[in-house]
């Protein structure tokens, strides 16, 4: 397997776990976000790690990083969409843009992000693509009208890649994380919780590189993650 890996959404958190995860296992890690000064700092630090700046939002320029990737690095055999954020408000606060962008980035992004990956994909005997979800795919609360609809809408999309892809030895994995990121700004949010309150990116990216070395005869499409003392 070329081991090249592309992740969609790179920041401070999940993205750049999953950036040092597969670097660590010797992947070439192609980075793609917004924040060009971001990519290029993590670049420098970071054994096979490439920026590629790119707005999730503009399917043309996934298309073309897409390409740029394939282009330096080869085929990519493991797709992260961990592009994700929404408006938390209820029906009658946000907007109709606010609804449709929350949808561009959760579902548009990911079907652009898909479409352009899979000729490289196809190239090898097995690959993957994995997709970072929330808990709000599963259940909408009250004041997360735009961003739990557009969850949902990308679980519902993420199971049927999975069904589709599938027989091609294509592993499609919903990875639902439920609880609060250990980020410098949900530190600050929550000053008076304990440590192991919080989702730790590192351990993430040790559940994703789990997924990824799954054998075809036992997958794993969903896969919850959360803190041993999360309410569910």
């Amino acid at each position: 397997m070329n081991k090249v890996c592309v992740v969609m959404g790179v920041g401070t958190g999940n993205g750049e776990a999953f950036v040092r995860r597969f670097s660590d296992e010797g992947f070439q890690v192609a980075m793609v976000a917004r924040s060009k000064d971001y990519l290029l700092d993590l670049e420098a630090s970071v054994t096979g790690a490439h920026a590629f700046p790119c707005d999730m939002m503009e399917p043309e320029q996934i298309s073309t990083v897409f390409a740029a990737i394939e282009s330096k690095l080869g085929p990519v055999s493991v797709m992260m969409y961990n592009a994700g954020g929404g408006a938390f408000k209820s029906v009658e606060e946000a907007s109709l843009e606010e609804f449709e962008a929350n949808w561009r980035l959760n579902v548009q992004g990911l079907v652009a992000a898909t479409k352009a990956a899979l000729p490289q994909l196809r190239q090898h005997g097995t690959a993957s693509i994995i997709i970072t979800s929330a808990s709000a795919a599963t259940r909408g609360r009250a004041n997360t009208a735009p961003f739990a609809s557009a969850k949902a809408a990308q679980r519902s999309l993420a199971q049927s890649l999975a069904r589709q892809l599938g027989p091609e030895k294509i592993h499609v994995a919903n990875v639902v994380i439920d609880g609060v990121v250990d980020l410098p700004r949900t530190r600050t949010m929550l000053p008076d919780k304990p440590d192991d309150f919080f989702v730790q990116p590192s351990t993430v990216a040790d559940a994703v590189w789990t997924l990824c070395q799954q054998d075809p005869s036992a997958w794993t499409f969903e896969l919850d993650i959360r803190p041993f003392g999360e309410n569910w």
